[in-house]
């Protein structure tokens, strides 16, 4: 019997069709239109920072990837939905009356060109929004540089792993989907045109269809034999041991090596015999030979791809794992610590003392002797006085600083010092009032004023003193008002980190003529004619932004906005980077810097790599994670991380800039082949730029929490984990300390750990690491942020039978000071919070000295911010606590204390004295020598006499050296005056000390 038509239909009126058509246009349109916008904006945004190739190249991948994907899938399902249709049966014998397949087979049939067409466009559409996103995977592939490293399993140049692998696995899933997409739709559609029937006690399968479906399923099969093939070089990423006592371990395994890869190649054969029976299906009428190759696939899967190594690994690796794992882990070791940077050329290891046997002359005099560590102690902590720069330094409630500020150095009077910095940017959030109006939030405050600094090592007085105006920073401030010290010629800041809101524009310039409307000074007004922005002078640009800043009919027809008028957005130095370079992973860590005459903000880009053969895979946001930031890099696993880009973002213009900062990497030299000329030669940098580089804290921050493991060669004791650290958590916060948070690592100005006492001042980025599981000292890892030994480590390694104390023990101890422990506490009961600063971790004079700042500010005050009160010192287990440095360090080391920078006295060292505070700039008196009468004795005997002389001496030379600023001389003065001083004694009979 004939097919019977369908009835009963719904029809849709004349009128609904055409409202729906016209609806879903309107839609389209819409959506291109917004879709256009969008282009239109990031277009003109790529021309105004002249980056427009990068713009063009990510467009061009993603819509040529997308159609290959759009032409694969929608192709390959209208061929099988084609072969389907070719091959149905000519005669369908109807079930019955009811017959549900009737009626779609009637529908079908008479609306075939819509299915036929429909089908194949909706699924290339979903294909084509599919494929865009991974324009990385490819353009890694078509201009990937080798490694010249090969693996040591297969021998291939680890750039196959990161750059080709990673791109003919999708091109395998692609392959899979597709063919799993086409089974589907010819399984759907041979049952609708009835090649497929499930009707009678068994049914009835068509030759057609038989032969169509194995075909299908043959070539599914096959793909999963080039996928085992493909599995073996993905065991090289295996994490089967990522725990083996407690260590980390990634990589293939003895069970991999031994059973998983042996696994993949007899699966492989059984796959391609599984395909070979279900093509011999398409001649054979019986399904039962390619049902058992596919039952066999699915046994030998079980048996030899799971039970297999999982017995192995139970019986004979578990029992004997040190033994069995010992190559797997030192190839684990070498791989990490080449795909991390911390390898034997980029790290100094030194065996460190960490206490001394010196006597407590020596130890004076190295103390008193150093030029490079103890006077640029940072007293200053960036990540307490945000709010004590704002309300010093705010000027207007429009301005603001970051919650967490910077230290960079800077050589001023040909001293280099470290110091605190921040720039005066414009902050929307602040505006109050009348200035929240649309003229005022972008069309007059505009932009922020100035950079202000101050030395890290110093503030303008005691607490005790000045009526209790003590404690503050020595601000340095360069503004339109003031050039300040450091060369700044244009203080203005149009781009800055507090202006990364999506409605956080600006509109500057005016035609000629114009008075000037934008706030500069409270007796000024300024004009924006700088080459930042994007133009408004023509109209499809205002009705471009008019429509992508939701139709902000200000922009059409503000009178104000002319021809010469520029419009600022994207104004984050992170999303300017981020958007000129998308595949670096940035450090969100930015900090302004003052070059040849311009604020530039500089950012860290890594290149970064989800995996690389046997090395550990690192959870970037947990391993930047610390008491003061919950993270510094995005929440992603990188097996391979390098700092190869600084980039910078001029605060007035917005130009962005990126340099090579390690031109070897080679997912960095792959990049410039995908975008060449973006990144700029190392050669390139100006020296006054490469002078404020810093040692980024995100690369680092990962590098020490592998070291803490990855220090270890040999790989027994790896197994072992004996010999492992940890980072410390941060003892100056409870709740950090509580919560196991770690203690964030300092750039400070300090002696080259690898010089030993040369007393070489260097910018570097520190860090204590303690025992596992335990608070006392193990190491102390420093990475130089300096021109000429950038990137240079030392690890200082603590005798592992010592128990210096950590962090966490110093700060007990300091806590638990009978004066500090009743001094704080008496502060707290007079409405004073106490807020403790970074706590330092110094090496000097062959011991650790530990130097923490404590600040107060007034309890439950919003407008409270905190003030130096006093310091705390430890050296040796003694304690100095004092309202300066020096005077701590006087309570530490006696009367031959350090030279050190006394509060209010930038620049200028002094001597401490037992029992006396110092004073800058004075000295002490010249020396007579006493009778036994206690007057001066005159002339007794010339011993007597050449012994005061050279006292006199020497207190001339010291008094010379201080108003110098001459380190060294100081010490020498202090030496000859202790040598005079025991000549005097012997002289008068007296015993020297």
């Amino acid at each position: 019997m004939a097919n019977r038509p369908a009835t009963g239909n719904p029809q849709l009126s004349r009128r609904t069709k055409t409202l729906l058509v016209l609806g879903a246009v309107v839609l389209v349109v819409l959506v291109g239109l917004a879709r256009l916008v969008d282009v239109y904006v990031d277009f003109a945004w790529f021309g105004e920072v002249g980056y427009r190739n990068v713009f063009t190249t990510v467009l061009a991948t993603r819509v040529i990837q997308s159609v290959v994907a759009a032409v694969f899938m929608g192709g390959l399902i209208a061929l099988n939905l084609y072969v389907a249709y070719r091959t149905r049966p000519v005669f369908v014998p109807v079930a019955g009356p009811e017959d549900p397949v009737a009626r779609y087979r009637t529908v079908v049939l008479s609306h075939l060109r819509l299915f036929a067409i429909g089908i194949p466009v909706v699924v290339a559409v979903i294909a084509a929004l599919s494929a865009q996103n991974d324009w990385q995977t490819t353009q890694l592939f078509l201009n990937q540089t080798p490694f010249g490293i090969a693996d040591p399993v297969f021998n291939h140049d680890i750039g196959f792993y990161v750059f080709a692998l990673p791109f003919w696995r999708a091109v395998l899933s692609w392959l899979f989907v597709g063919v799993g997409v086409s089974f589907v739709a010819a399984l759907v559609a041979h049952y609708i045109f009835g090649g497929i029937r499930l009707a009678g006690r068994n049914g009835s399968l068509a030759t057609a269809a038989r032969a169509h479906l194995a075909i299908l399923v043959g070539v599914f099969v096959l793909l999963k034999a080039v996928g085992y093939f493909f599995d073996r070089y993905e065991l090289l990423f295996s994490d089967r041991k990522a725990s083996i006592g407690g260590a980390n371990f990634y990589g293939a395994s003895y069970t991999d090596l031994n059973a998983a890869m042996p696994a993949k190649l007899i699966l492989l054969v059984i796959a391609v015999i599984c395909a070979v029976a279900f093509f011999a299906a398409v001649f054979l009428r019986n399904l039962q030979i390619p049902a058992i190759a596919l039952a066999l696939l699915v046994l030998s899967s079980i048996l030899v791809g799971a039970a297999w190594p999982a017995v192995l690994e139970q019986f004979s690796v578990r029992p004997n794992a040190n033994q069995r794992e010992a190559l797997s882990i030192q190839r684990n070791i070498d791989a990490t610590r080449q795909a991390f940077g911390i390898t034997d050329q980029t790290v100094t290891r030194e065996p460190y003392a960490g206490t001394t046997d010196q006597s407590a002359t020596a130890v004076q005099q190295a103390i008193a002797t150093d030029t490079a560590t103890v006077p640029n102690i940072r007293l200053l902590d960036p990540y307490r006085l945000s709010r004590t720069f704002t309300q010093l330094e705010q000027r207007r409630n429009f301005y603001g600083f970051p919650a967490t500020l910077d230290v960079d150095r800077y050589t001023v009077n040909n001293q280099t010092q470290d110091y605190v910095v921040a720039a005066r940017e414009i902050a929307p959030g602040n505006l109050a009032g009348n200035q929240q109006d649309w003229i005022n939030r972008h069309l007059v405050y505009t932009h922020g004023n100035g950079f202000v600094a101050a030395p890290a090592n110093t503030v303008n007085a005691p607490l005790d003193s000045n009526g209790g105006q003590g404690g503050y920073p020595q601000f340095q401030v360069s503004d339109v008002d003031n050039p300040g010290p450091f060369g700044l010629q244009q203080p203005r800041i149009y781009f800055g980190e507090l202006v990364n809101g999506p409605d956080d524009y600006a509109i500057v310039g005016a035609d000629a003529g114009t008075p000037p409307r934008e706030y500069d000074t409270d007796s000024k007004q300024f004009t924006y004619t700088g080459p930042g922005g994007v133009s408004l002078g023509n109209p499809i640009s205002r009705l471009a932004f008019f429509a992508y800043y939701g139709f902000e009919r200000n922009i059409l027809f503000n009178s104000s906005i002319g021809d010469n008028s520029r419009i600022m957005y994207n104004r984050d130095p992170l999303t300017r980077v981020q958007k000129v370079a998308p595949w670096l992973e940035l450090d969100n860590d930015v900090y302004p810097a003052v070059v040849n005459g311009s604020i530039k903000y500089i950012v860290d880009g890594y290149t970064t790599l989800p995996r690389y053969p046997y090395s550990q895979q690192v959870p970037l946001g947990d391993a930047t994670r610390d008491s003061v930031n919950a993270a510094t890099l995005a929440p992603q696993t990188a097996g391979y991380m390098r700092n190869s880009v600084k980039a910078t973002v001029d605060a007035y213009t917005g130009q962005v800039d990126l340099y090579e900062n390690d031109p070897t990497d080679p997912v960095l030299q792959t990049w410039e082949k995908v975008f060449p000329g973006v990144v700029k030669p190392a050669a390139d940098v100006p020296p006054a730029l490469r002078a404020h580089y810093r040692y980024p804290e995100g690369i680092f921050k990962v590098q020490r929490d592998l070291l803490t493991r990855y220090h270890v060669s040999d790989p027994g004791e790896f197994y072992s984990t004996v010999s492992f650290w940890d980072v410390p958590s941060d003892p100056t916060s409870d709740a950090a300390a509580a919560a196991g948070d770690p203690q964030p690592p300092y750039y400070l100005l300090a002696d080259d750990p690898r010089r030993g006492t040369a007393n070489v001042a260097q910018f570097q980025l520190t860090t204590a690491l303690v025992s596992l599981r335990r608070e006392f000292l193990s190491a102390y890892l420093s990475v130089s942020s300096d021109p000429g030994t950038y990137g240079q480590m030392t690890l200082l390694q603590l005798p592992a039978d010592t128990q210096t104390r950590g962090p966490q023990q110093v700060q007990t101890q300091f806590l638990s000071s009978p004066q500090v422990s009743s001094e704080l506490n008496l502060l707290r009961q007079q409405g004073t919070q106490v807020l403790y600063g970074n706590l330092l971790t110094l090496p000097v004079a062959g011991g650790l000295l530990y130097v923490e700042p404590v600040y107060i500010e007034r309890s439950n005050q919003e407008s409270s911010f905190p003030q130096l009160s006093r310091v705390l010192v430890s050296f040796g287990g003694r304690i100095g606590y004092a309202p300066t440095l020096p005077e701590a360090l006087t309570q530490v080391f006696g009367s031959s204390g350090a030279a050190t920078t006394t509060p209010g006295a930038t620049g200028q060292t002094q001597a401490p004295t037992t029992g006396q505070a110092p004073t800058t700039g004075q000295a002490p008196a010249p020396a007579q020598a006493p009778t036994a009468g206690g007057a001066p004795a005159a002339g007794n005997s010339a011993a007597v006499t050449s012994a005061v002389t050279a006292m006199n001496t020497a207190l001339d030379e010291l008094r010379t050296a201080q108003q110098q600023g001459d380190f060294a001389g100081i010490g020498r003065a202090q030496q000859d005056l202790a040598n005079a001083i025991n000549q005097y004694r012997t002289a008068t009979g007296g015993t020297p000390g």
